[in-house]
């Protein structure tokens, strides 16, 4: 995977909405995750810190990105067609690193966009900047849906 382009993590206190993102009955769209529901629904690396044991019923993909940052502002429509595209085979979630910086920091995230592929079985991979939808794509063929 290759990286096209990352912003250095910083304070930046911009006002932000909360858009939490339901899934509907026909497209499939990316989700905002909060600490607690990544605790609920990812890995509750509290309760257990030395091994990863993923809760979720799907492969996903979590995008760590912060409001302020170009190239995540260039990721997040990619990301939103990825999860169209591929309906209910995976689920793409999004971390707000500004508000969520526990989170951010308990996964070392450093610069954003940084991206979290999900295997059902197995460890998380990590790759850092904007990746193009090719790449994604490639990535969710070789990591996420492998049978």
């Amino acid at each position: 995977m290759s990286a096209l382009n990352s912003c250095a993590n910083a304070n930046n206190n911009s006002d932000t909405t909360d858009n939490t993102n339901k899934l509907n009955d026909t497209i499939m769209t990316t989700i905002h995750l909060t600490k607690q529901q990544f605790l609920e629904k990812v890995v509750n690396y509290e309760t257990n810190p030395t091994e990863w044991k993923y809760l979720g019923e799907k492969p996903a993909i979590i995008d760590f990105y912060a409001t302020w940052c170009g190239p995540c502002k260039m990721l997040s429509p990619v990301l939103e067609e990825l999860a169209a595209e591929y309906g209910d085979k995976l689920v793409i979630y999004k971390i707000d690193t500004d508000k969520e910086k526990e989170l951010a920091g308990a996964f070392g995230i450093r610069s954003v966009p940084t991206l979290l592929f999900v295997p059902m079985e197995g460890q998380p991979q990590m790759a850092m900047g904007a990746l193009g939808k090719a790449d994604l794509k490639k990535a969710i063929e070789q990591v996420l849906l492998v049978k």
